[in-house]
């Protein structure tokens, strides 16, 4: 969804919660399929590279290439590493059940610092030149203005009192 498109989104409350939560149920279809059907443990890591493709095809034709937004502005999430625990737990165990509970929380705990060392120059703290101290990421929404911006995120976003 949109928690996934735009940098100045991808806050640490959000975007850290859902995006891993809704992203699994693909995955985790795909890989069922594969283990009972080929009896191949790679699935999750299948569907997670073909959906990193075809959302790289999306932003950059439609975003960079259409509405000349910089690429680096709508970089999707990083779900690979992920993808290949998910399959790695599938594979050791042999189990859906553990995959489940064990490869489901690894998952979840890997998608934030997997998306780390892309994501970390954009939370340095810069100043306006009108006066506010802020993120690149929020500096970057407030520069490139989207008419659809729901107002929400940026309550959302004052909410947390976060320091830099």
């Amino acid at each position: 969804g949109d928690w996934d498109f735009w940098l100045d989104w991808k806050d640490r409350r959000w975007w850290v919660t859902l995006t891993p939560i809704l992203l699994i149920t693909f995955p985790a279809a795909t890989q069922y399929f594969m283990w009972e059907k080929m009896r191949l443990p790679i699935g999750a890591t299948f569907c997670v590279m073909t959906l990193h493709f075809g959302q790289w095809m999306n932003r950059v034709f439609n975003f960079y290439m259409w509405a000349w937004f910089p690429v680096n502005f709508v970089t999707p999430s990083l779900m690979i590493p992920s993808a290949i625990f998910l399959d790695v737990t599938l594979m050791m165990t042999g189990s859906y059940m553990f995959t489940a509970l064990f490869g489901g929380m690894g998952w979840s705990l890997l998608f934030y610092p997997a998306n780390w060392t892309w994501l970390a120059p954009f939370h340095l703290a810069v100043k306006h030149p009108s006066g506010p101290l802020m993120s690149i990421a929020d500096l970057m929404g407030m520069e490139y203005v989207r008419s659809a911006t729901p107002e929400y995120i940026r309550i959302i976003e004052r909410g947390t009192l976060r320091t830099f």
